[in-house]
């Protein structure tokens, strides 16, 4: 849909890609944000942008509506979350008051929001902070494999692997693999 006001800078398949084209073409306004892409996801996403582009303003898409997941998104710095299931006008409405306001919820998101405040969240904060490859990580972490093997595993490199380990050492004042697994295993990231 084209909005009055509003012009399509660039369109990125992914994190990754959007890092480039920030850096190749120019700083938007406002970035639509999917929170389910392939590959660097929007919390990845959200966080590098709140990190290095604090100036840009994220929109959160997603089709998810769990608390946990809008709550998240608003936590990595989003200023609002809508689904996919918008209609164009709630759209331009969303685009305008994270513009104006620099935050939009509708109704139905904030109830949402509220209602997993209310409930005071299960999922404890560093989880919520913990990136999906990291999560990824984590349950391999509780299997037998070697770290070259579950860098295979995982598509990347074994440095990359490695760095998985030492951020989540880091994040969670964890300093050996076996606390990793005490860790996945006490949060429910892994089943014995």
């Amino acid at each position: 849909a084209s909005f009055e006001n509003f012009s399509v800078a660039f369109e990125a398949a992914n994190g990754e890609e959007l890092k480039q084209l920030i850096a190749k073409k120019s700083i938007p306004d406002v970035i639509l944000l999917d929170v389910n892409m392939p590959g660097m996801n929007g919390f990845e996403t959200a966080e590098w942008l709140y990190k290095n582009y604090p100036q840009i303003k994220v929109l959160a898409l997603s089709m998810l509506s769990d608390e946990s997941t809008i709550i998240r998104m608003l936590k990595l710095g989003a200023k609002g979350y809508i689904l996919k299931s918008t209609d164009p006008e709630e759209l331009q409405t969303a685009l305008n008051s994270v513009i104006k306001k620099n935050f939009y919820l509708s109704e139905y998101i904030s109830g949402k929001v509220i209602g997993g405040l209310n409930k005071n969240m299960d999922i404890p904060d560093d989880i919520m902070f913990l990136t999906e490859k990291e999560k990824e990580f984590l349950r391999l972490v509780c299997s037998d494999l070697s770290y070259k093997e579950i860098a295979e595993k995982m598509f990347v490199g074994q440095r990359r692997v490695e760095d998985y380990r030492n951020v989540l050492f880091e994040k969670l004042k964890i300093k050996s693999r076996v606390g990793l697994v005490l860790y996945a295993i006490k949060n429910g990231l892994f089943e014995v």
